[in-house]
């Protein structure tokens, strides 16, 4: 059984959608989170939620690609849990809709870019050094198809996944050996407020967010070796369904 139990697990972007579903999983797990995200509404609503299913948590409003918030975020959740096991990155943006490159706008695609790369990078230079010190911790940054194929007017988001998955090989390979594990999960597509945005006329199922949450889990817990490993979250669903 995968065990996650007391560890201390940040999820940016956790409001809505996949964020949101991470959060109440681990919440259920007995994890002690800390979450973040731009909107501080639904944040508060989660906040209420995590803490009537029992579990620690501390919520912040925070734009985690903003250097400034991240130090203040990342500041208060280490002043007040101690330290940091698990960092996932799952904040962003999809951007102004489907649209050709040649149509984009400079400050649409500096905005999706901005968001997106800067914010898992951010993150991950500031919780590092408390993970280094101890040795142990695991970074999830969360991925896309469209990090891995092109796809017409997907725009800068799908660059933005590109770049993400750079990011996260170039972690793994400067962490291996260190005792921190960095890894890409692509959820596939879900039934999302992003995902509204990207295919404005979805005429297929989708994945519920809920149904994701797994290989997170796992990744985040002490059985989990992997580093540098891109996971998709189907695919992990079924071979964990196909060996019970």
């Amino acid at each position: 059984m995968i065990n996650v139990n007391d560890k201390v697990v940040v999820i940016t972007g956790a409001s809505k959608g996949l964020g949101k579903a991470l959060t109440i999983a681990f919440a259920k797990q007995g994890a002690r989170l800390a979450i973040c995200a731009r909107g501080e509404e639904r944040l508060v609503e989660l906040e209420e939620q995590v803490k009537q299913i029992g579990a620690e948590v501390l919520a912040i409003k925070a734009d985690v690609s903003n250097s400034l918030d991240v130090e203040r975020f990342v500041s208060l959740v280490e002043n007040h849990f101690g330290q940091i096991d698990v960092l996932i990155n799952n904040a962003s943006i999809f951007g102004p809709g489907p649209k050709l490159l040649v149509d984009y706008m400079q400050q649409d695609f500096e905005e999706v870019m901005r968001v997106n790369v800067n914010n898992p990078f951010l993150m991950t230079k500031r919780v590092l050094p408390g993970m280094l010190t101890r040795e142990a911790g695991s970074i999830i940054n969360v991925t896309s198809e469209a990090g891995k194929t092109g796809f017409g007017e997907w725009g800068a988001y799908g660059i933005s996944k590109f770049a993400v998955e750079g990011m996260t090989q170039t972690w793994a390979d400067e962490l291996e050996e260190s005792g921190v594990r960095i890894n890409m999960v692509d959820p596939g597509e879900m039934d999302t407020d992003m995902h509204d945005i990207a295919v404005p006329d979805c005429d297929y199922e989708l994945a519920n967010p809920t149904d994701v949450v797994d290989v997170f889990l796992y990744l985040a817990s002490d059985d989990s070796v992997e580093n540098g490993e891109r996971f998709q979250a189907e695919v992990f669903a079924n071979e964990k369904r196909l060996s019970l």
